[in-house]
């Protein structure tokens, strides 16, 4: 078989991953092999790295959630926090809460104790009922 001369395509090819590798240090911006190792290097880092990025903020935000609630009243914590907002069906991600208390600290202690009072109003008529409080229809004489 005759030997293929590719030219302009080879170096087309070597100018992209010269390219992405511009930034790189020493011999893994200028060898392209070292070039081409570096870049899949590269590549499967910032693919790991996209969900650690997520699961890290995640745990700043409700770092910072937990303090502030802790801050102000030592029995209410992050945990209920979060739990009296799915009960109260407010859809809020931890990222909000953790901006609010960065920046207005006061706004996400009147959210909580909001929170907490509707639910200390809150009547639990199964426990009423099983201790005897109230009757239901049936079982009241007319």
């Amino acid at each position: 078989m005759t030997r293929v001369r590719r030219r302009y395509i080879a170096r087309r090819r070597r100018t992209k991953i010269r390219f992405f590798a511009s930034t790189f240090r020493g011999a893994h911006s200028r060898l392209i092999r070292t070039i081409t190792q570096q870049k899949i290097r590269a590549l499967a880092s910032s693919h790991r790295d996209r969900g650690r990025q997520k699961r890290d903020f995640r745990r700043l935000w409700i770092t910072r959630i937990n303090a502030i609630t802790r801050e102000k009243s030592v029995l209410y914590s992050y945990s209920r926090l979060i739990h009296n907002l799915y009960k109260k069906q407010l859809l809020l991600n931890r990222k909000i809460p953790a901006q609010i208390a960065i920046s207005n600290k006061n706004c996400l202690y009147m959210i909580s104790n909001k929170i907490i009072k509707s639910n200390s109003n809150k009547v639990d008529y199964k426990v009423m009922y099983s201790k005897g409080m109230i009757e239901t229809k049936q079982n009241s004489p007319e």
